[in-house]
């Protein structure tokens, strides 16, 4: 494995007596519940600075962008959120409008907000209950439609696995002289793939990397990378504005050495993609269906076949010590990492055996596809308007003056702009989980 800069710069210091912050000082005692206290640490002479790296962070971001084949490479420790306000923010003064996929994670929707950019909303079809990347076709009649749309914001892969025709949305964009920016959020593992066909990194203008949710790092590690030098200047300037002015060192840490542990093993990723074919047909065997995820990573089990309820046999998973990413009623979705042991494959295939034969998780009664609203007036139009708080009960036909879904997979059910349906309010009542709801009541358009 190459050299770990950061690692090594906050790791260096034998004696180190802090007069800084953060307020736990490293303390010995602090350090025995919170391990990674010792190099918990901030901007100081040997420890170099995230907003003006020119040492150890430095090397590393470019070591990253080395290995991923990127133009320049910023690690963020605020997760990938940041990294797509910071994105959209560098293409923000270009124009007034962006293509967005109808199932973006609510960071898009909320940086469009944020950078008064009006979504043009596009659907892919429905196939297997789970919404489809868009055609490209769509894509290039969208641009022909409208000369002042900017570019277009994909998420690639998505919960589900489904990986977007990236190369074929590139070709058209580039034709049209627009910018492909990818929310590749649970993406980065594709960077080591043999073929690196998946891997957003080698169509995009811009595009980030949720490290942190497929590659051994901590949670909100994530990396920010450009291939368009022109949109530089204004990424950078988004950075500083959206990443926090205090990073976590152990956090930046982690981020530089997951890269660096998938570069250097990616044998260990070809095991763990074999332990994955090798349970989506012991899964088909117990009589599950299985999601045909593009991406190895994402094991969506199918409960349709055997009728079983997405929440009652997630409930009966937890008990038995093995907790999914989450379930939508009808898939359960369980994400692998290189880091996957053999031995967890296998304690998730005893579980699904036992599930399988439990009759106590029979669906209770069929639940209805979501139907997401047609619109009922602009996204920004609606983000402005005058606005009221009614009980969802009440809201059905009332155009929706915020957006509203479940956390995860942090998708709005309903988005500003669009009419409120009653699919959309039962999934919102049902769920433990939801946004931008508050006490049983939705933010709406007044009449």
């Amino acid at each position: 494995m190459q050299e770990l800069h950061i690692l090594k710069a906050i790791s260096g210091k034998t004696i180190h007596v802090s007069f800084h912050t953060p307020g736990h000082k490293g303390d010995a005692a602090y350090g025995v519940h919170f391990p990674a206290a010792r190099t918990d640490l901030t901007e100081l002479s040997y420890t170099d600075d995230l907003s003006s790296p020119t040492g150890a962070i430095l090397r590393a971001q470019q070591d990253i962008a080395e290995i991923v084949g990127a133009r320049r490479s910023y690690i963020t420790t605020d997760g990938s959120s940041s990294g797509v306000m910071a994105m959209i923010y560098a293409a923000a003064d270009r124009g007034k409008k962006l293509i967005i996929q109808r199932n973006s994670h609510k960071s898009v929707w909320n940086a469009c907000c944020l950078m008064r950019i009006e979504p043009v909303i596009v659907q892919g079809e429905m196939a297997k209950g789970v919404m489809q990347p868009p055609s490209p076709q769509e894509i290039e009649r969208l641009l022909c439609a409208d000369e002042d749309i900017i570019g277009a914001v994909i998420t690639s892969p998505d919960y589900y696995g489904n990986i977007a025709p990236l190369s074929e949305y590139s070709r058209i964009l580039k034709a049209h002289n627009k910018l492909l920016i990818t929310d590749g959020a649970h993406g980065g593992h594709l960077a080591f793939e043999k073929d690196r066909r998946g891997y957003a990194g080698v169509y995009s203008d811009l595009w980030v990397d949720g490290v942190h949710k497929s590659m051994p790092a901590l949670t909100q590690g994530a990396v920010v990378h450009l291939n368009d030098l022109t949109l530089k200047d204004r990424l950078e300037e988004g950075l500083n504005i959206f990443r926090t002015t205090s990073p976590s060192y152990p956090i930046m840490a982690s981020v530089e050495y997951s890269v660096k542990y998938c570069s250097a093993y990616t044998g260990e990723i070809a095991k763990v993609k074999a332990l994955a074919d090798g349970a989506r047909t012991r899964i088909r065997e117990y009589g599950y269906g299985v999601y045909p995820s593009a991406d190895w990573a994402k094991l969506c089990a199918d409960l349709a076949p055997l009728g079983m309820d997405g929440e009652l046999t997630c409930r009966r998973l937890e008990e038995s010590g093995i907790y999914p990413e989450f379930t939508d009623g009808r898939y359960i979705l369980f994400y692998l990492s290189p880091m996957t042991a053999a031995s967890h494959v296998k304690r998730l295939l005893s579980a699904l055996v036992a599930a399988a034969q439990n009759g106590k998780l029979k669906i209770k009664a069929p639940r209805p596809e979501i139907a997401f609203g047609k619109s009922g007036c602009g996204y920004l139009e609606a983000l402005e308007a005058p606005f009221e708080y009614i009980p969802l009960g009440q809201a059905a036909g009332r155009i929706s003056a915020a957006n509203a879904g479940v956390s995860p997979p942090c998708i709005p059910l309903v988005a500003a702009g669009e009419i409120i349906t009653p699919q959309v309010i039962e999934a919102l009542e049902k769920s433990a989980h939801a946004f931008g709801t508050d006490g049983g009541k939705i933010k709406v358009v007044k009449n």
